[in-house]
C-alpha cells in the first residue's frame, strides 16, 4: 500500500521545488498537512465500510500523473462550443485539465460585488482568505481522495455572490480532460460563497475531449447563506476510460434553499459523494441523482444530509438504470440529530435493471435522535413492465423503441426537476443517444 501513496509524495516533492516563494503561503501549508494525511490514510479497500461495494484498486494501482501546469488548449476550442451551454449571456468558466483557460472563458460584466473566475488567482490575490474558506472543520480528513485533492490544490472555480444578488442566467463551470499518451490526474478544487438572500444556477460540466485514461479527483464546496436561492447542476460525461472521484459538501444556513442535482453518463468507475448540512433552522435542501451505466461500468452514490437544527426539510431522489454487467451503488444517510425537531425528511432510491447481469447494492439509511419528525425512507429495484411494453407494442411501436420509450420516461423524472431549461434540452439529447449506445452495445 505504501507504493500506492509514495508516487504522489515524489509528484508533490518536485512540484514543490519549483513553487520557490509560493512554498512558504498559507494555503501551501494546507497543502503539505493534506499530504501527510493522504500518506497516512492511503486508499481504501473493500474492507471498509464506506467503499465495501467499490474497488478503487485500479486507480490506487495506476500511475497517473497530476497535470501541475496549465498548457496552450487552442486546439480544443470546438470541443469547448460543443459542450457549452447553450445560454448567450451564461457566465462560462472553462477549465482544462483542471487549470483555467481565460482565452475559452466568457465572463464579461459582473455585478457590483461578485467575484467569479479562477481560484488560482483568488489564491494570488488574497492567499489568507482562501486559507480561511478552506480550512473548515474537515478540509481534507474525509478519505484518501479529498485529502489527495487537497494536497494538489491549484486551481478550479471560484465564485463569490455578494448579499442579494440575484444571477439571472447560469454559471456554467466547463471541465474538459485534454488527453495524452500517459494517464494523468487533474484536481479541481470549486469554493462557491453565495451570500444572503441573493439566487444563483451553478452547472458543473465534466467532459472528455477523446478516449484518453485519466482520473479526475474533483472537491466543490458550496456556502449557502441565510435565505439564499441556489441550483447546483452536476453532469458528468466523461469517457469510457476515464475515473471520476467527485466529491461536494454543502453548508445551508437559515431559511436558505439548495437543490443539488448529479447526472452520471459517463466513466468507467465512478464515485459521487454529496454531504449536506444544516446551519441554520427553516432551511431546505433537494437532492436528486440519475445514473445510466452499460458494459462494465461501476457508479456509486454515496450521500449525506444532516439535520443538526430543526424547522429543516430534505427531500432526496436517486435512480440508476443499468445495462449490460453494470453495476451500481447507492447508500444514502439521513442524520436527524437530538436537536432537530420538526424535521420533515424524504428519501428514494429506485433503479431499473436492463440485463439480469446488472446489479445493484443500495442502502438507505435513517438514524434519528430527534422524536418530534417525520421521516421516510425506501428502496425499489426492478426491471421494465411487460404490460407496458405490451401495450405500447398493441399500438404499432417496436419492441426495442417501447423499451427505450419507457426507459427514457423514467429517467426524465429526475431531468425534469432541472430548472434550467437550455440544460434540460441538452440532457434530453444526450440521455437519448446515451439509452441508444447502450441497447445497441447490449445486442451486440
Amino acid at each position: 500500500m505504501k507504493e500506492q501513496t509514495q508516487k504522489y509524495v515524489e509528484y508533490f516533492t518536485g512540484w514543490e521545488r519549483r513553487l520557490n516563494g509560493a512554498s512558504h503561503t498559507p494555503v501551501h501549508a494546507l497543502r503539505k498537512a493534506a499530504l501527510q494525511k493522504f500518506v497516512s490514510l492511503g486508499f481504501p479497500t473493500t474492507k471498509d465500510e464506506e467503499w465495501r461495494f467499490t474497488n478503487v484498486t485500479p486507480i490506487a494501482a495506476g500511475d497517473f500523473h497530476p497535470v501541475l501546469d496549465s498548457a496552450d488548449h487552442a486546439a480544443i476550442e470546438g470541443d469547448v462550443s460543443r459542450q457549452a451551454l447553450p445560454v448567450a449571456d451564461a457566465v462560462r468558466l472553462v477549465f482544462v485539465d483542471g487549470h483555467y483557460v481565460q482565452g475559452l472563458s466568457k465572463v464579461g460584466h459582473l455585478p457590483p460585488g461578485a467575484d467569479i473566475g479562477s481560484l488560482a488567482e483568488a489564491i494570488a490575490k488574497d492567499p489568507e482568505f482562501i486559507q480561511r474558506q478552506l480550512e473548515g472543520r474537515s478540509a481534507f480528513g474525509e478519505n484518501a481522495f479529498t485529502a489527495l485533492n487537497t494536497a494538489f490544490l491549484i486551481d478550479g472555480a471560484f465564485i463569490r455572490l455578494p448579499d442579494g444578488l440575484e444571477m439571472k442566467s447560469p454559471i456554467h463551470c466547463l471541465f474538459l480532460a485534454s488527453g495524452g499518451k500517459d494517464p494523468f490526474l487533474s484536481t479541481p478544487r470549486n469554493l462557491i460563497l453565495v451570500g444572503r438572500n441573493a439566487s444563483v444556477s451553478i452547472v458543473e460540466t465534466y467532459a472528455s475531449t477523446g478516449r484518453n485514461i485519466h482520473w479526475t479527483n474533483v472537491l466543490t464546496e458550496v456556502r449557502v447563506g441565510e435565505g439564499a436561492l441556489v441550483e447546483h447542476d452536476r453532469i458528468q460525461i466523461e469517457s469510457a476510460d476515464a475515473f471520476h472521484v467527485g466529491t461536494v459538501r454543502i453548508l445551508q444556513e437559515r431559511e436558505s434553499k439548495v437543490t443539488a442535482n448529479s447526472i452520471t453518463l459517463g466513466g468507467k468507475l465512478v464515485r459521487n459523494d454529496v454531504t449536506a448540512v444544516f446551519g441554520g433552522d427553516d432551511a431546505e435542501c433537494t437532492l436528486n441523482g440519475l445514473s445510466v451505466a452499460t458494459g462494465d461500468q461501476h457508479v456509486d452514490n454515496h450521500t449525506v444530509i444532516d439535520h443538526a437544527l430543526p424547522n429543516c426539510a430534505s427531500h432526496e431522489l436517486y435512480k440508476s438504470i443499468l445495462d449490460g454487467r453494470a453495476r451500481g451503488v447507492f447508500n444514502g444517510k439521513i442524520f436527524v440529530r437530538k436537536d432537530a425537531q420538526k424535521t420533515d425528511a424524504k428519501q428514494t432510491n429506485k433503479t431499473l435493471l436492463l440485463s439480469d447481469d446488472a446489479t445493484i447494492d443500495t442502502k438507505p439509511q435513517l438514524e434519528i435522535f430527534a422524536d418530534d419528525v417525520k421521516c421516510t425512507h425506501g428502496a425499489t429495484v426492478g426491471q421494465l413492465d411487460d404490460e407496458q411494453v405490451f401495450y405500447l407494442r398493441s399500438r404499432g411501436i417496436g419492441e426495442a423503441d417501447a423499451r427505450d420509450l419507457l426507459t427514457f420516461a423514467f429517467a426524465t423524472d429526475i431531468i425534469n426537476r432541472i430548472h434550467v431549461e437550455p440544460l434540460r434540452a441538452v440532457l434530453d439529447t444526450l440521455l437519448r443517444a446515451r439509452l441508444r449506445q447502450g441497447r445497441v452495445a447490449d445486442e451486440g
